[in-house]
Protein backbone atom coordinates (compact mmCIF):
# COMPACT_ATOMS: atom_id res chain seq x y z
CA UNK A 1 0.00 0.00 0.00
CA UNK A 2 1.43 3.39 -1.02
CA UNK A 3 2.24 5.92 1.69
CA UNK A 4 -0.12 8.85 2.16
CA UNK A 5 1.28 12.29 1.39
CA UNK A 6 1.07 15.20 3.80
CA UNK A 7 1.74 18.63 2.31
CA UNK A 8 2.62 21.45 4.70
CA UNK A 9 2.56 25.08 3.60
CA UNK A 10 4.79 27.13 5.89
CA UNK A 11 8.08 26.13 7.49
CA UNK A 12 8.02 27.94 10.81
CA UNK A 13 6.50 27.12 14.21
CA UNK A 14 3.11 25.61 13.40
CA UNK A 15 4.02 24.01 10.09
CA UNK A 16 7.22 22.28 11.13
CA UNK A 17 5.85 21.32 14.56
CA UNK A 18 3.02 19.58 12.72
CA UNK A 19 5.39 17.91 10.27
CA UNK A 20 7.80 16.80 13.01
CA UNK A 21 5.07 15.40 15.25
CA UNK A 22 3.44 13.55 12.35
CA UNK A 23 6.84 12.07 11.48
CA UNK A 24 7.32 10.86 15.08
CA UNK A 25 4.06 8.95 14.80
CA UNK A 26 4.42 7.63 11.27
CA UNK A 27 7.49 6.59 9.33
CA UNK A 28 8.24 7.40 5.67
CA UNK A 29 6.74 4.10 4.52
CA UNK A 30 3.37 5.20 5.93
CA UNK A 31 3.48 8.98 5.49
CA UNK A 32 5.43 11.05 2.97
CA UNK A 33 5.83 14.65 4.14
CA UNK A 34 6.46 17.55 1.75
CA UNK A 35 6.82 21.06 3.19
CA UNK A 36 7.11 24.40 1.37
CA UNK A 37 8.76 27.52 2.82
CA UNK A 38 9.13 30.87 1.02
CA UNK A 39 12.14 32.13 2.98
CA UNK A 40 15.66 30.95 3.80
CA UNK A 41 14.86 29.90 7.36
CA UNK A 42 12.74 27.38 9.26
CA UNK A 43 11.67 26.92 12.86
CA UNK A 44 12.98 30.18 14.27
CA UNK A 45 11.84 32.55 17.01
CA UNK A 46 10.40 35.67 15.41
CA UNK A 47 9.70 36.88 18.96
CA UNK A 48 13.45 36.98 19.54
CA UNK A 49 14.24 39.30 16.63
CA UNK A 50 14.00 42.55 18.67
CA UNK A 51 16.53 41.13 21.14
CA UNK A 52 18.89 40.20 18.31
CA UNK A 53 18.54 43.68 16.84
CA UNK A 54 19.15 45.17 20.29
CA UNK A 55 22.29 43.10 20.78
CA UNK A 56 21.06 40.89 23.62
CA UNK A 57 21.14 37.87 21.29
CA UNK A 58 24.51 37.75 19.50
CA UNK A 59 23.50 36.22 16.16
CA UNK A 60 20.41 35.26 14.19
CA UNK A 61 21.55 31.61 14.26
CA UNK A 62 20.75 31.63 17.98
CA UNK A 63 17.08 32.13 17.12
CA UNK A 64 16.87 28.99 14.95
CA UNK A 65 15.54 25.89 16.67
CA UNK A 66 15.96 23.54 13.70
CA UNK A 67 17.56 24.11 10.31
CA UNK A 68 16.25 22.85 6.95
CA UNK A 69 19.01 20.24 6.91
CA UNK A 70 17.93 18.94 10.31
CA UNK A 71 14.33 18.64 9.16
CA UNK A 72 15.40 16.79 6.02
CA UNK A 73 17.51 14.41 8.11
CA UNK A 74 14.29 13.47 9.90
CA UNK A 75 12.59 12.42 6.69
CA UNK A 76 10.79 15.63 5.70
CA UNK A 77 11.04 16.75 2.04
CA UNK A 78 11.50 20.46 2.81
CA UNK A 79 11.55 22.75 -0.22
CA UNK A 80 13.01 26.15 0.65
CA UNK A 81 12.54 29.40 -1.25
CA UNK A 82 9.41 27.88 -2.78
CA UNK A 83 6.10 29.72 -2.60
CA UNK A 84 2.74 28.01 -2.86
CA UNK A 85 0.64 30.10 -5.22
CA UNK A 86 -2.59 28.14 -5.55
CA UNK A 87 -4.75 25.57 -3.79
CA UNK A 88 -6.76 23.16 -5.95
CA UNK A 89 -9.05 21.54 -3.40
CA UNK A 90 -11.06 19.60 -5.96
CA UNK A 91 -7.89 18.13 -7.43
CA UNK A 92 -6.25 17.75 -4.01
CA UNK A 93 -3.06 19.47 -5.10
CA UNK A 94 -1.08 22.69 -4.53
CA UNK A 95 0.71 24.82 -7.11
CA UNK A 96 4.15 26.17 -6.13
CA UNK A 97 6.86 28.35 -7.68
CA UNK A 98 10.61 28.11 -7.07
CA UNK A 99 11.56 31.70 -6.25
CA UNK A 100 15.10 31.30 -7.59
CA UNK A 101 14.39 29.66 -10.95
CA UNK A 102 10.75 30.60 -11.48
CA UNK A 103 9.89 26.96 -12.18
CA UNK A 104 6.35 25.96 -11.30
CA UNK A 105 4.95 22.59 -10.29
CA UNK A 106 1.87 20.92 -8.86
CA UNK A 107 2.12 18.60 -5.85
CA UNK A 108 -0.74 16.30 -4.87
CA UNK A 109 -1.74 15.67 -1.26
CA UNK A 110 -3.83 13.32 0.81
CA UNK A 111 -3.66 15.61 3.85
CA UNK A 112 -2.92 19.33 3.85
CA UNK A 113 -1.67 21.69 6.57
CA UNK A 114 -1.92 25.45 6.18
CA UNK A 115 0.60 27.32 8.31
CA UNK A 116 0.98 30.44 6.19
CA UNK A 117 1.49 32.80 9.11
CA UNK A 118 0.71 36.50 9.15
CA UNK A 119 1.85 39.62 7.32
CA UNK A 120 2.84 42.91 8.96
CA UNK A 121 0.42 45.82 8.66
CA UNK A 122 1.93 48.49 6.41
CA UNK A 123 0.29 51.89 6.00
CA UNK A 124 -0.53 53.06 2.47
CA UNK A 125 1.36 56.33 2.77
CA UNK A 126 3.72 58.33 0.59
CA UNK A 127 7.32 57.37 1.37
CA UNK A 128 6.47 54.25 3.34
CA UNK A 129 8.69 52.10 1.08
CA UNK A 130 11.67 54.44 1.21
CA UNK A 131 15.11 53.13 2.18
CA UNK A 132 15.48 53.31 5.94
CA UNK A 133 11.85 52.31 6.65
CA UNK A 134 11.61 48.79 8.03
CA UNK A 135 9.12 46.23 9.24
CA UNK A 136 10.47 43.59 11.59
CA UNK A 137 8.78 40.24 11.06
CA UNK A 138 11.38 37.82 9.72
CA UNK A 139 15.09 37.16 10.10
CA UNK A 140 15.63 38.79 6.71
CA UNK A 141 13.83 41.88 8.05
CA UNK A 142 16.16 41.92 11.05
CA UNK A 143 19.22 41.66 8.81
CA UNK A 144 18.00 44.53 6.66
CA UNK A 145 17.35 46.70 9.71
CA UNK A 146 20.79 46.04 11.19
CA UNK A 147 22.39 46.96 7.86
CA UNK A 148 20.27 50.11 7.78
CA UNK A 149 21.34 51.11 11.28
CA UNK A 150 24.95 50.88 10.14
CA UNK A 151 24.20 52.98 7.06
CA UNK A 152 22.16 55.63 8.88
CA UNK A 153 23.75 59.05 8.71
CA UNK A 154 22.49 59.99 12.18
CA UNK A 155 21.22 58.48 15.40
CA UNK A 156 17.52 59.42 15.30
CA UNK A 157 14.95 56.63 15.14
CA UNK A 158 11.18 56.76 14.94
CA UNK A 159 9.06 53.74 15.85
CA UNK A 160 5.51 53.79 14.47
CA UNK A 161 3.15 51.74 16.62
CA UNK A 162 2.89 51.19 20.34
CA UNK A 163 2.10 47.49 20.58
CA UNK A 164 4.42 44.65 21.56
CA UNK A 165 6.78 45.01 18.60
CA UNK A 166 6.77 48.79 18.89
CA UNK A 167 7.88 48.94 22.52
CA UNK A 168 10.35 46.08 22.07
CA UNK A 169 11.94 47.78 19.07
CA UNK A 170 12.05 51.11 20.91
CA UNK A 171 14.10 49.37 23.59
CA UNK A 172 16.32 47.66 20.99
CA UNK A 173 17.10 50.92 19.20
CA UNK A 174 17.79 52.70 22.49
CA UNK A 175 20.26 49.93 23.29
CA UNK A 176 21.94 50.61 19.95
CA UNK A 177 22.50 54.23 20.97
CA UNK A 178 19.69 55.81 18.96
CA UNK A 179 17.52 58.69 20.12
CA UNK A 180 14.08 57.08 19.88
CA UNK A 181 10.62 58.56 19.39
CA UNK A 182 7.64 56.21 19.54
CA UNK A 183 4.43 57.32 17.80
CA UNK A 184 1.16 55.63 18.71
CA UNK A 185 -2.42 56.37 17.73
CA UNK A 186 -3.72 55.30 21.10
CA UNK A 187 -4.10 57.24 24.33
CA UNK A 188 -1.12 55.23 25.63
CA UNK A 189 1.18 52.54 24.21
CA UNK A 190 0.22 48.89 24.72
CA UNK A 191 -3.41 48.98 23.60
CA UNK A 192 -3.69 45.45 25.01
CA UNK A 193 -3.74 47.12 28.43
CA UNK A 194 -6.23 49.57 29.88
CA UNK A 195 -5.08 53.20 29.50
CA UNK A 196 -4.34 53.58 33.22
CA UNK A 197 -1.89 50.67 33.03
CA UNK A 198 -0.61 51.82 29.66
CA UNK A 199 0.27 55.13 31.28
CA UNK A 200 2.68 53.28 33.52
CA UNK A 201 4.38 51.91 30.41
CA UNK A 202 4.68 55.43 28.99
CA UNK A 203 6.29 56.65 32.20
CA UNK A 204 8.73 53.74 32.19
CA UNK A 205 9.74 54.40 28.59
CA UNK A 206 10.23 58.10 29.25
CA UNK A 207 12.42 57.29 32.25
CA UNK A 208 14.56 55.27 29.86
CA UNK A 209 14.93 58.21 27.48
CA UNK A 210 12.33 57.15 24.91
CA UNK A 211 10.04 59.93 23.73
CA UNK A 212 6.42 58.74 23.57
CA UNK A 213 3.89 60.66 21.44
CA UNK A 214 0.30 59.50 21.89
CA UNK A 215 -2.72 60.23 19.73
CA UNK A 216 -0.37 60.49 16.74
CA UNK A 217 -1.81 59.74 13.29
CA UNK A 218 1.04 59.24 10.81
CA UNK A 219 0.29 60.97 7.51
CA UNK A 220 3.50 60.80 5.47
CA UNK A 221 7.12 59.66 5.40
CA UNK A 222 9.42 62.39 4.10
CA UNK A 223 12.56 61.51 2.15
CA UNK A 224 15.83 63.27 1.45
CA UNK A 225 17.27 63.93 -2.02
CA UNK A 226 19.02 60.57 -1.76
CA UNK A 227 15.63 58.91 -1.42
CA UNK A 228 16.30 57.75 2.15
CA UNK A 229 13.87 58.55 4.92
CA UNK A 230 14.46 61.86 6.72
CA UNK A 231 11.28 62.40 8.79
CA UNK A 232 7.87 61.05 9.76
CA UNK A 233 4.92 63.44 9.66
CA UNK A 234 1.78 63.15 11.78
CA UNK A 235 -1.37 65.22 11.69
CA UNK A 236 0.21 67.52 14.29
CA UNK A 237 4.00 67.53 13.88
CA UNK A 238 7.06 66.21 12.07
CA UNK A 239 9.76 63.98 13.61
CA UNK A 240 13.25 63.75 12.15
CA UNK A 241 14.34 60.19 11.46
CA UNK A 242 17.46 58.48 10.16
CA UNK A 243 15.68 55.13 10.45
CA UNK A 244 12.01 54.18 10.90
CA UNK A 245 10.64 50.92 12.30
CA UNK A 246 7.01 49.93 11.77
CA UNK A 247 5.34 48.04 14.60
CA UNK A 248 1.69 48.17 13.56
CA UNK A 249 0.74 44.57 14.19
CA UNK A 250 -0.07 41.76 11.77
CA UNK A 251 -3.00 40.28 9.88
CA UNK A 252 -3.54 36.61 8.93
CA UNK A 253 -1.91 35.60 5.65
CA UNK A 254 -4.92 33.79 4.22
CA UNK A 255 -5.12 34.90 0.58
CA UNK A 256 -4.65 31.31 -0.65
CA UNK A 257 -7.34 30.04 1.70
CA UNK A 258 -9.75 32.81 0.71
CA UNK A 259 -9.23 32.14 -2.99
CA UNK A 260 -9.90 28.44 -2.41
CA UNK A 261 -13.13 29.18 -0.54
CA UNK A 262 -12.01 27.98 2.89
CA UNK A 263 -13.93 29.42 5.87
CA UNK A 264 -12.53 32.60 7.42
CA UNK A 265 -13.62 34.46 10.54
CA UNK A 266 -14.24 38.14 11.22
CA UNK A 267 -10.53 38.89 11.53
CA UNK A 268 -9.68 37.09 8.29
CA UNK A 269 -8.16 34.10 10.05
CA UNK A 270 -9.02 30.51 9.19
CA UNK A 271 -11.72 28.89 11.30
CA UNK A 272 -10.92 25.46 12.72
CA UNK A 273 -12.42 23.04 15.20
CA UNK A 274 -10.63 22.01 18.40
CA UNK A 275 -8.58 19.42 16.49
CA UNK A 276 -7.30 22.32 14.30
CA UNK A 277 -9.10 20.82 11.29
CA UNK A 278 -10.47 23.49 8.95
CA UNK A 279 -14.22 23.51 9.36
CA UNK A 280 -16.00 21.51 6.69
CA UNK A 281 -12.81 19.96 5.30
CA UNK A 282 -11.90 16.51 6.57
CA UNK A 283 -8.29 16.40 5.36
CA UNK A 284 -7.19 20.02 5.80
CA UNK A 285 -5.75 21.45 9.01
CA UNK A 286 -4.48 24.94 9.86
CA UNK A 287 -2.49 26.47 12.70
CA UNK A 288 -0.35 29.38 13.79
CA UNK A 289 -0.74 33.03 12.88
CA UNK A 290 -3.13 32.31 9.99
CA UNK A 291 -5.96 31.02 12.23
CA UNK A 292 -8.40 32.45 14.73
CA UNK A 293 -8.51 31.04 18.25
CA UNK A 294 -11.34 30.71 20.73
CA UNK A 295 -11.16 33.15 23.63
CA UNK A 296 -12.28 31.07 26.60
CA UNK A 297 -13.38 34.13 28.59
CA UNK A 298 -15.48 35.96 26.00
CA UNK A 299 -16.45 32.95 23.88
CA UNK A 300 -15.45 34.85 20.74
CA UNK A 301 -12.86 33.94 18.12
CA UNK A 302 -9.85 36.24 17.94
CA UNK A 303 -6.63 36.54 15.98
CA UNK A 304 -3.67 36.30 18.36
CA UNK A 305 -0.26 35.86 16.74
CA UNK A 306 1.97 34.14 19.29
CA UNK A 307 4.63 31.48 18.95
CA UNK A 308 3.29 29.63 21.98
CA UNK A 309 -0.05 29.05 20.28
CA UNK A 310 1.57 28.16 16.96
CA UNK A 311 3.79 25.46 18.47
CA UNK A 312 0.94 23.93 20.46
CA UNK A 313 -1.38 23.97 17.47
CA UNK A 314 1.31 22.35 15.33
CA UNK A 315 1.68 19.57 17.88
CA UNK A 316 -2.08 19.03 17.87
CA UNK A 317 -2.20 18.92 14.07
CA UNK A 318 0.73 16.51 13.84
CA UNK A 319 -0.81 14.22 16.41
CA UNK A 320 -4.12 14.07 14.56
CA UNK A 321 -2.54 13.69 11.12
CA UNK A 322 -0.31 10.94 12.50
CA UNK A 323 -3.24 8.90 13.77
CA UNK A 324 -3.29 10.10 17.37
CA UNK A 325 -5.70 12.44 19.09
CA UNK A 326 -5.21 15.94 20.49
CA UNK A 327 -7.15 19.19 20.83
CA UNK A 328 -6.48 22.89 21.23
CA UNK A 329 -9.38 24.14 23.37
CA UNK A 330 -8.62 27.87 23.26
CA UNK A 331 -6.77 30.64 25.05
CA UNK A 332 -7.28 33.24 27.77
CA UNK A 333 -5.17 35.90 26.07
CA UNK A 334 -1.95 35.75 28.08
CA UNK A 335 1.02 37.79 26.87
CA UNK A 336 4.17 39.28 28.40
CA UNK A 337 6.91 41.62 27.24
CA UNK A 338 9.33 44.19 28.62
CA UNK A 339 10.64 47.62 27.78
CA UNK A 340 14.01 48.43 29.34
CA UNK A 341 13.66 47.63 33.06
CA UNK A 342 9.86 47.41 33.09
CA UNK A 343 7.92 44.17 32.63
CA UNK A 344 4.41 44.13 31.14
CA UNK A 345 1.83 41.33 31.31
CA UNK A 346 -1.85 40.71 30.70
CA UNK A 347 -4.37 37.89 30.57
CA UNK A 348 -8.13 37.72 30.18
CA UNK A 349 -10.21 40.77 29.35
CA UNK A 350 -9.47 44.48 29.62
CA UNK A 351 -12.19 46.94 30.60
CA UNK A 352 -12.86 47.77 26.95
CA UNK A 353 -13.17 44.09 26.07
CA UNK A 354 -15.43 43.36 29.05
CA UNK A 355 -17.75 46.22 28.08
CA UNK A 356 -17.85 44.93 24.50
CA UNK A 357 -19.11 41.60 25.86
CA UNK A 358 -21.82 43.31 27.90
CA UNK A 359 -20.26 42.24 31.19
CA UNK A 360 -20.75 44.17 34.39
CA UNK A 361 -17.52 44.25 36.34
CA UNK A 362 -15.51 45.83 39.10
CA UNK A 363 -11.82 46.65 39.12
CA UNK A 364 -9.10 46.69 41.76
CA UNK A 365 -5.59 48.08 41.37
CA UNK A 366 -2.81 47.71 43.91
CA UNK A 367 0.87 48.57 44.17
CA UNK A 368 3.32 46.27 45.88
CA UNK A 369 6.84 44.93 45.53
CA UNK A 370 7.92 41.69 43.89
CA UNK A 371 9.86 40.66 47.00
CA UNK A 372 9.44 41.48 50.66
CA UNK A 373 9.67 45.26 50.90
CA UNK A 374 12.71 45.10 53.16
CA UNK A 375 14.62 42.70 50.91
CA UNK A 376 17.43 44.34 48.88
CA UNK A 377 16.40 45.19 45.32
CA UNK A 378 12.65 45.11 45.94
CA UNK A 379 10.99 46.50 42.79
CA UNK A 380 7.58 48.14 42.57
CA UNK A 381 4.79 46.56 40.57
CA UNK A 382 1.13 47.36 39.90
CA UNK A 383 -1.57 44.72 39.51
CA UNK A 384 -5.00 45.50 38.07
CA UNK A 385 -7.76 42.92 38.34
CA UNK A 386 -11.23 42.72 36.77
CA UNK A 387 -13.99 40.62 38.31
CA UNK A 388 -17.59 40.05 37.27
CA UNK A 389 -19.79 42.22 39.41
CA UNK A 390 -22.44 39.71 40.44
CA UNK A 391 -20.48 36.46 40.63
CA UNK A 392 -16.94 37.59 41.45
CA UNK A 393 -15.64 35.50 38.52
CA UNK A 394 -12.13 36.58 37.56
CA UNK A 395 -12.21 38.30 34.15
CA UNK A 396 -8.72 39.66 33.62
CA UNK A 397 -5.42 40.77 35.14
CA UNK A 398 -2.78 43.29 34.03
CA UNK A 399 0.66 43.74 35.58
CA UNK A 400 3.29 46.44 35.06
CA UNK A 401 6.43 46.56 37.17
CA UNK A 402 10.08 45.82 37.71
CA UNK A 403 11.99 42.57 37.54
CA UNK A 404 9.93 39.59 38.71
CA UNK A 405 6.56 41.15 37.87
CA UNK A 406 5.52 39.73 34.50
CA UNK A 407 5.57 35.98 35.11
CA UNK A 408 3.14 36.39 38.01
CA UNK A 409 0.54 36.63 35.26
CA UNK A 410 0.73 32.84 34.93
CA UNK A 411 -1.10 32.43 38.24
CA UNK A 412 -3.93 34.54 36.86
CA UNK A 413 -3.93 32.62 33.58
CA UNK A 414 -4.41 29.33 35.43
CA UNK A 415 -7.17 30.86 37.56
CA UNK A 416 -8.96 32.16 34.44
CA UNK A 417 -8.70 28.80 32.71
CA UNK A 418 -10.15 27.11 35.78
CA UNK A 419 -13.02 29.63 36.00
CA UNK A 420 -12.08 30.73 39.51
CA UNK A 421 -13.61 33.62 41.40
CA UNK A 422 -11.47 36.30 43.02
CA UNK A 423 -12.56 34.93 46.40
CA UNK A 424 -11.16 31.51 45.48
CA UNK A 425 -8.01 33.19 44.18
CA UNK A 426 -7.27 34.72 47.60
CA UNK A 427 -6.98 31.23 49.09
CA UNK A 428 -4.31 29.93 46.69
CA UNK A 429 -1.28 28.46 48.42
CA UNK A 430 1.47 30.39 46.64
CA UNK A 431 5.14 30.16 47.44
CA UNK A 432 6.63 32.62 49.92
CA UNK A 433 10.10 33.62 51.01
CA UNK A 434 11.40 37.20 51.30
CA UNK A 435 13.63 36.98 48.18
CA UNK A 436 10.64 35.97 46.06
CA UNK A 437 7.49 37.57 47.44
CA UNK A 438 5.91 39.53 50.26
CA UNK A 439 3.89 37.44 52.74
CA UNK A 440 0.86 38.36 50.66
CA UNK A 441 1.78 37.97 47.00
CA UNK A 442 0.73 41.00 44.92
CA UNK A 443 -1.72 38.89 42.89
CA UNK A 444 -3.45 37.82 46.12
CA UNK A 445 -3.50 41.39 47.42
CA UNK A 446 -5.25 42.48 44.23
CA UNK A 447 -7.69 39.57 44.57
CA UNK A 448 -8.53 40.60 48.13
CA UNK A 449 -9.23 44.14 46.97
CA UNK A 450 -11.35 42.79 44.10
CA UNK A 451 -13.39 40.71 46.58
CA UNK A 452 -14.11 43.90 48.54
CA UNK A 453 -15.15 45.67 45.33
CA UNK A 454 -17.52 42.84 44.41
CA UNK A 455 -19.11 42.94 47.86
CA UNK A 456 -19.39 46.74 47.79
CA UNK A 457 -21.13 46.50 44.42
CA UNK A 458 -23.78 44.28 45.99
Amino acid sequence: MAAERLVVIGGDAAGMSAASQARRLKGPDELEIVAFERSDFTSYSACGIPYWVGGDVPAHEDLIARTPEEHRARGIDLRMRTEVTELDLAGRRVGARDLASGAEEWTSYDKLVLATGARPVRLALAGIDAPGVHGVHTIDDGRALLDSLEAAGGRRAVVVGGGYIGVEMAEALTGRGFEVTLLTRGAEPMHSLDPDMGRRVTEAMERSGIRVVTGAEVTKVHTAESGRVRAVATDAAEYAADVVVLGLGVTPRTELARAAGLPLGETGGLRTDTSMRVRGHEDIWAGGDCVEVLDLISGRHRHIALGTHANKQGQVIGSNVGGGYATFPGVVGTAVTKVCDTEIARTGLTEKEARAEGLQYVTATIESTHTAGYYPGAALMAVKMLAERRTGRLLGVQIVGGAGAAKRIDVAAVALTAGMTVDQLTALDLGYAPPFSPVWDPVLVAARKAVSAVRAAG
